[in-house]
């Protein structure tokens, strides 16, 4: 059974403060939406049962980008410590939501901070994190990103896990990620592709005919298509990746699009054969790298 959230603590919180400061790119109806469901953030059978079952793909693939970029970083030929790879680095996780993947992030060492502009959010992921004594890397923030880029803090790895189709400004939000993060550090993102595919699967069939998800909970037209994310970074003033291959493929140790497939027979989400035919018409993982150095042209 989920945990129970106590009854005053869902209404406290959902008298929001969301407003006191710079929306920068969250919109206000969005904050609203994922406000009125905060309650159903740690029920693995509920409203965000699609989330828990991602998740744990979510961290395989940050833990295995990051361990294989390591051993290519690694020039003296020494053994990369998997078990290790993301212990004491600073992790921020823009969205957290109820905390699903900062508290899985905390839990295999990373300094962890959450933030999320639902205030109702951000008291859910506090008081779930507050019955395992476990997770002292953990921190919570209410706000947005973009309040952040004022404090000197910069993170190793930030993740934005299906964030970015909610936003109103998604070039900001992508600039305000990519600020925050160290030189050398990692962007991780997860979204949906505006294809008819991620229309008929996400909108008209998990909101409208099953109604696994509530309704308004997606907009197609702020839907992000793979190739629209590697064309921003590499218009970036200095770009994060090479100018387009042959292939249209970005080299593999400046970012990668993994796609994501759900199998409802074995009710859990897997990666997509790298290259296949669709394979990132719905939902997908993405990784970049921020340069060290400019990338020659």
């Amino acid at each position: 059974m989920p945990p129970r959230i106590p009854v005053h603590l869902i209404r406290r919180a959902f008298q929001s403060d969301a407003y006191k400061y710079s929306l920068g790119t969250a919109n206000s109806a969005e904050i609203d939406h994922f406000s009125k469901l905060s309650a159903y953030w740690w029920d693995a059978q509920g409203e965000f049962k699609y989330l828990h079952r991602m998740n744990p793909v979510r961290v395989q693939f940050v833990r295995e980008k990051l361990l294989e970029i390591a051993r290519d970083d690694q020039s003296d030929g020494s053994e990369v410590q998997e078990t290790n790879i993301i212990r004491g680095l600073d992790v921020l996780d823009v969205g957290c939501g109820g905390g699903l993947l900062s508290e899985s992030l905390a839990r295999i060492g990373a300094n962890t901070i959450g933030i999320d502009a639902s205030k109702s959010n951000i008291a859910i992921a506090k008081h779930h994190a507050a019955a395992d004594p476990k997770l002292s890397k953990l921190t919570y923030l209410h706000g947005t990103a973009e309040s952040l880029l004022t404090e000197p803090k910069r993170f190793d790895v930030v993740c934005s896990m299906e964030v970015i189709e909610h936003v109103d400004n998604p070039t900001m939000f992508l600039n305000t990620c990519a600020d925050l993060l160290k030189p050398g550090g990692h962007l991780f993102l997860s979204t949906i592709a505006r294809t008819p595919l991620a229309y008929f699967l996400t909108i008209l069939m998990a909101e409208q005919v099953l109604q696994q998800v509530s309704k308004g909970t997606h907009t197609y037209s702020k839907f992000v298509s793979p190739a629209e994310l590697v064309s921003f970074f590499q218009k970036r003033p200095v770009p994060w990746i090479s100018p387009a291959s042959p292939t249209n493929e970005p080299r593999r140790t400046e970012a990668e699009i993994r796609g994501l497939i759900y199998n409802p027979l074995l009710s859990k989400w897997i990666f997509a054969p790298r290259g296949a035919w669709g394979a990132t018409d719905c939902n997908y993982l993405f990784w970049v790298r921020k340069p060290s150095t400019p990338i020659p042209s």
